[in-house]
């Protein structure tokens, strides 16, 4: 993704926090307020490829249920800062999630 992003001429800063702190965003575009996330399948809740933990559940479900909980609340404090963001998940195409990235920044 970064070096597809980079052949396209695109600066970033990689695992970055927008807003200080320990939310860190994956790619960031800071003079644009971009916030990229790439979000695993596992520890994201993905719709397509989420599975749910066989052992220790008890531990794992609220620990996964918050990532969650988490991802949205850091997406509401990042877009009342003004900043945009992007989301995608770890199984999409790298060519077509550059390509959207390219468009937003293009776009803005």
């Amino acid at each position: 993704m970064r070096r597809l992003l980079h052949a396209a001429g695109l600066r970033y800063r990689v695992d970055f926090a927008p807003l200080g702190g320990r939310r860190r965003a994956d790619i960031v575009f800071t003079r644009r307020q971009i916030a990229v996330f790439i979000d695993g399948c596992y520890w994201h809740g993905c719709p397509e490829h989420a599975t749910l933990p066989k052992r220790n559940a008890d531990y794992w479900l609220p620990k996964l249920k918050r990532n969650i909980e988490r991802d949205r609340e850091t997406d509401a404090s990042l877009r009342a800062a003004g900043w945009q963001v992007l989301r995608f998940w770890e199984h999409e195409d790298p060519d077509a999630v550059s390509s959207s990235i390219i468009d937003s920044i293009r776009n803005q």
